[in-house]
């Protein structure tokens, strides 16, 4: 017969076991990582300027986790059906969001239902690129700076339209914080998506935008909208000549930029998320990817996952202040 003292020993030791080769599996997943293909979850179509950030990456990724990285397009309900499919997902770093500060910095303050909050279900990996917005006019108004272009709105007081690829991007917020600093009223105009956004203004339909360098690049260059000023916070490497919208005295401190950083499911692991860190600070030294990253628009910049993280919180609360003094609403 066995005794209770003997049996309650039996199944400590039975315990323990199956606990120390749980650790050791986990362990031992964790140090192989990874040991199959990683997939990049982009919140948006094809073609864009995140989908071809997530692309570029990903092809120089390969080398230093020897896995491929195929990107998946979970576009819609302004980036969070990616977002939130990645949220979902197993938190072994198998499965990563390229987000711009949309999903993770600026919806949270706009929609109210969110099946997600991204302090509690993402796990910063870094910051990839910082993307400024080049302000373009139309060339036909009597506006060739910062100066004139607020001058101009004092003057006629309402007349002055703005376009954006939708309520509350960073670009609709660009506008509402240059209203807010310079005390000038710009009307927004928002589009579903950017494909109109430029050619609106060359179109005389609205009278300027905020939009990304490679969106604006081809318009710029054969003089059909012209560019002023970048909304970075000095002047950008990706136009040097063109001034920063807070070298306008009145507008020192304006700054507003777009950005794109990858992220894993919350509890992924730190040895997992510190092999990803690597592997994507190596592939933005990369002379070449910095070149094409910068085609795109997007100026390269990793980041500690800690650094990230507490650069994400600032953002947050910058846009969110934004959004609440401009009183921005959307239905969801």
């Amino acid at each position: 017969m066995v005794r209770p003292l003997a049996r309650w020993r039996a199944a400590s030791a039975l315990c323990l076991a199956l606990t120390l080769v749980f650790v050791a599996g986990a362990a031992s997943a964790q140090e192989n990582f990874p040991d199959r293909g990683i997939r990049i979850v982009v919140p948006f179509s094809a073609g864009g300027g995140v989908d071809a950030v997530a692309r570029i990456i990903g092809e120089r990724m390969r080398e230093p986790l020897r896995q491929s990285l195929l990107v998946d397009n979970k576009p819609g309900a302004s980036g969070m059906i990616g977002a939130l499919a990645v949220a979902k997902s197993p938190a072994d770093g198998y499965t990563l969001l390229l987000a711009s500060a949309g999903e993770v910095a600026v919806n949270p303050h706009l929609y109210k239902n969110m099946q997600y909050a991204p302090d509690r279900d993402f796990a910063p990996v870094s910051l990839v690129v910082r993307v400024p917005n080049v302000v373009v006019v139309n060339p036909e108004l009597p506006i060739r700076n910062m100066a004139e272009l607020v001058a101009y709105a004092k003057a006629n007081p309402g007349a002055l339209s703005y376009s954006s690829s939708g309520v509350g991007n960073p670009q609709h917020l660009a506008g509402e914080l240059l209203g807010q600093m310079a005390g000038i009223k710009l009307i927004h105009a928002p589009y579903k998506g950017s494909a109109q956004q430029v050619a609106d203004v060359a179109a005389k339909n609205v009278g300027l935008t905020f939009s990304s360098l490679a969106g604006a690049n081809a318009f710029i260059k054969d003089g059909r909208v012209r560019a002023i000023a970048m909304t970075s916070p000095g002047r950008s490497p990706l136009a040097a000549d063109l001034p920063a919208v807070a070298e306008y005295a009145p507008l020192k401190g304006y700054a507003l930029e777009n950005w794109f950083g990858l992220f894993a499911p919350a509890k992924t692991p730190a040895p997992v998320i510190a092999r990803l860190n690597a592997a994507l600070a190596e592939a933005l030294r990369d002379p070449e990817v910095i070149k094409k990253l910068r085609l795109n628009g997007g100026e390269p910049q990793a980041m500690s996952p800690a650094d990230f993280a507490a650069f994400v919180r600032g953002e947050s609360a910058r846009f969110g202040k934004i959004v609440a003094d401009a009183k921005i609403t959307v239905d969801n």
